[in-house]
């Protein structure tokens, strides 16, 4: 118990300056060029220019194709890294990052920071991550940020699913639906996104401070 405190307060000082986060979750498998690396990189630059910090989970695939984007447009790129038995390194598009061992501690991180969450096609990790997140918003445990899904062909399946086998037997309700928004234009995603954090929460575009590249082992 007191080595997982310990892995959350290095997570909290590490980035309690960030500022106003939106995270985005996907797969580490796609490489660059792949449609869906390249829709992240879109993605990371589009939040940028709204005004957010970019926050993934620090690795590569869609990870580093949001903090690449972020980047390029001179945005502040963050990642929560994790320790695997195949180590899992920092992509090199972040200005900081901290590695942790745990994931539920990680999950944390990504999660509190975050004003909104941009969820791209992944595998099990990514499933587990978008449910959570939605399970605390359903449950009321997390403020209603909005959960938007890339691309849209990529996930009507899924929700096609959700529909039949739970909302069919009752197990959610509509409303719980609607708790994600699909999207493929990432301008119209990250404007989306900075309407509600103006609306719901009061947050307002801030320039970001210019960071050098920081390392929390």
């Amino acid at each position: 118990m007191v080595k997982i405190g310990v892995e959350f307060l290095r997570g909290f000082r590490a980035l309690h300056f960030v500022g106003p986060c939106v995270t985005v979750f996907g797969s580490a498998r796609f490489e660059p060029g792949h449609p869906y690396y390249e829709l992240a990189r879109e993605v990371g630059g589009a939040l940028s220019r709204a005004g957010f910090t970019v926050i993934t989970g620090g690795g590569p695939g869609i990870m580093e194709g949001a903090n690449r984007g972020a980047r390029e447009v001179g945005g502040m790129s963050v990642g929560c890294n994790i320790r695997l038995q195949r180590e899992q390194q920092p992509n090199p598009y972040l200005d900081l990052w901290i590695t942790l061992k745990r994931f539920h501690v990680r999950k944390v991180m990504l999660v509190k920071y975050s004003y909104a969450f941009v969820i791209l096609p992944g595998g099990f990790g990514t499933m587990d991550e978008m449910f959570e997140v939605l399970t605390l918003i359903q449950t009321g445990k997390l403020q209603n940020f909005p959960v938007l899904l890339m691309p849209t062909a990529a996930w009507t399946p899924l929700l096609d699913f959700l529909q039949q086998a739970m909302l069919d037997r009752g197990t959610i309700s509509a409303e719980d639906l609607h708790l994600v928004r699909l999207e493929d234009d990432p301008a119209a995603a990250a404007a989306h996104i900075a309407q509600v954090a103006a609306m719901q929460f009061g947050l307002r575009k801030a320039p970001h401070p210019k960071r050098q590249p920081v390392l929390f082992e």
